[in-house]
Formats: structure tokens, sequence, C-alpha cells
């Protein structure tokens, strides 16, 4: 298992992390652990729908129409 170091970590952050281990009857550490598996596997899920969603697709978009799309979140 991997042991991360955070340095730097704002004083309000590290305060609400507290509170939040302390509502979840953890240690902030355990509290921390969670937090990052809870964000990393919903983002996975989130990564595999749209690959499946993806290989559905019976044609692809031109690199144009992408543009036009990415553009038209902007404004």
């Amino acid at each position: 298992m991997a042991t991360l170091t955070i340095r730097n970590v704002p004083p309000k952050v590290v305060k609400s992390l507290k509170a939040l281990a302390r509502q979840n009857s953890r240690s902030m550490e355990q509290e921390i652990r969670a937090l990052l598996a809870e964000y990393v596997g919903e983002r996975l899920a989130l990564l595999e729908e749209i690959e499946s969603a993806w290989a559905r697709q019976t044609r692809r978009p031109a690199a144009p129409e992408i543009d036009a799309w990415i553009d038209a979140g902007r404004t």
C-alpha cells in the first residue's frame, strides 16, 4: 500500500476534514481515504459509462463538430 504526504493544506480544509471525520466516527486519515476512494470510484464509473456509450455509437463525430460543441458550451 502506498503512503501519501500532503503538505500546505489550508487550516480551514483540515478543520472541515476533522469535523467530517468526527461525524462519520472515523479518524481524519480514514476519512481522507474514504473520500479519495469515493471520488476515484465515481470518476472511474463515469469514465466506464462514457466509454460504453462511445462504443455503442454508429457514427463518430468529426473534429469540427466536436470543436463546435466545445465552443457552444463556452458561451
